[in-house]
């Protein structure tokens, strides 16, 4: 397998030293792994590019479970694998969607890996849509959110009820106190631990405080995302519908926004990720849900409306900036009688700015950039045999676009979502309108 090729494909140049010692421990050992390292650089590609090494790309058996903490995760990790191009089929498996599509899915694909939540995975395994007798990898991502309480049980027997199993990799990027008995982790183990010593937050990224002069910070709030300009943004927040109240607030200011929680049907919450990733939303609105599992390149700023609840929480929630090499800022909005919490203070290295806002009245009719992008749906996908390909050259031929005025593309099994120049999006639609696309009428239509 050509390393290089599939480091090509991802445009990486070079792993990282935390992805080479990852490599290193995996490949040239035979115990189990234990790896450390911060949000953001890189562990889900440091276990994957070993593991399809050593996985029989010709076997039809399912030989490895990553099993993740939610929904969000699995579907990345899996992308992740398909955009390596390694030989190696895969799916993924979680609840909120019938188990029995999912079970079609498995015979028609035969994955040598499996992506999945714990309770799911144990439904397929208990009704032997998942052989358990191939498996002798057992990948566990966020180790540290699958073990607290309310996962114990379902990862206890879902361990148990795999006899074959001969390594299990864990990774984190905080430091677990203790991996239950159950885990039955090798004495042999190896510990690759990138962790900071004291500070987990990188020093690329540069902290404020923003004060409110009132208690209700929303018009704190927009004034802050106006002065980011189009820059990529996150606000999160503690509780579910002071996500929805202050998206709908921002929305009536202007701005276009994706929002993301827990109490979303799983759809919209794929479709609310989908255009703040592919950029056709500018500022995500969310819990802590989006604080985890989530790989979105560029996101330029941080903004904690609601004050982080834990040291973990912060680490996780500044972890969506600054990832790989590039720069980030976060920023703590704070009313009249709230603080910055002790612990971003006693354990950061880093100083905390005052960052002044323009609040002059001119401001108050200054209108939000809007995003570069837009996104499309497409009603055709992986069953009426569309590919990527086939949909670049379609806007392109009947559209009119250039191929660079194409942003991502996801192909679903029966439609696609595509990114394009917001200013294009009006031409396209209307000059796709009853063409054919591989020589199938579509539906092509804004997604809202």
């Amino acid at each position: 397998m050509d390393i290089q090729k599939i480091l090509q494909k991802l445009r990486i140049d070079a792993l990282n030293e935390m992805q080479q010692h990852a490599a290193e421990a995996i490949l040239r050992s035979d115990g189990d792994v234990v790896l450390l390292s911060p949000t953001g650089s890189g562990k889900t590609l440091a276990y994957l590019l070993p593991l399809v090494q050593l996985l029989d790309a010709s076997s039809d058996t399912v030989q490895a479970l990553v099993v993740v903490p939610g929904r969000e995760l699995a579907l990345q990790s899996d992308t992740v694998l398909r955009d390596m191009g390694s030989g190696i089929r895969s799916a993924s498996c979680y609840g909120g969607r019938a188990a029995m599509d999912e079970h079609r899915k498995l015979k028609e694909v035969k994955p040598q890996i499996v992506f999945g939540t714990p309770g799911r995975l144990n439904d397929h395994l208990d009704k032997d849509n998942i052989s358990r007798y191939g498996i002798r990898w057992l990948i566990i991502d966020e180790f540290d959110k699958c073990l607290q309480m309310g996962f114990h049980q379902e990862m206890a027997k879902l361990i148990k009820s795999l006899p074959g199993l001969q390594r299990r990799i864990l990774l984190s990027a905080t430091n677990a106190e203790e991996i239950p008995q159950f885990v039955n982790m090798a004495k042999k183990g190896t510990l690759v631990d990138f962790l900071p010593e004291d500070e987990q937050v990188p020093e690329r990224v540069t902290l404020y405080e923003v004060k409110s002069p009132v208690k209700d910070k929303l018009e704190t709030l927009r004034h802050l995302l106006l002065s980011f300009g189009d820059a990529s943004s996150i606000v999160f927040l503690n509780y579910r519908d002071s996500v929805e109240r202050v998206n709908n607030y921002l929305r009536e200011q202007g701005f276009t926004t994706s929002f993301f929680h827990g109490g979303l049907e799983q759809k919209q919450r794929e479709d609310e990720l989908y255009k703040f990733s592919n950029g056709s939303t500018n500022v995500m609105v969310s819990t802590d849900l989006a604080s985890r599992g989530l790989d979105i390149p560029d996101i330029a700023n941080i903004i904690h409306y609601h004050m982080p609840e834990s040291e973990e929480g912060y680490i996780h929630r500044v972890g969506r900036t600054a990832r790989w090499d590039k720069q980030g800022r976060a920023f703590f909005i704070t009313g009249p009688e709230e603080h910055i919490p002790d612990f971003v203070l006693e354990h950061s290295s880093l100083n905390i700015e005052h960052y002044d806002l323009n609040t002059n009245d001119q401001s108050s009719t200054v209108n939000p950039p809007l995003p570069k992008m837009a996104t499309l749906y497409i009603g055709k996908g992986k069953k009426d045999k569309v590919s990527k390909g086939d949909i670049v050259g379609f806007l392109c031929k009947k559209g009119g676009l250039r191929s660079d005025e194409i942003g991502r593309i996801d192909v679903n099994d029966r439609y696609a979502y595509v990114a394009v120049k917001r200013e294009k999006q009006q031409q396209v639609i209307r000059q796709v309108q009853g063409e054919k696309i591989k020589g199938i009428k579509t539906i092509v239509e804004p997604v809202r």
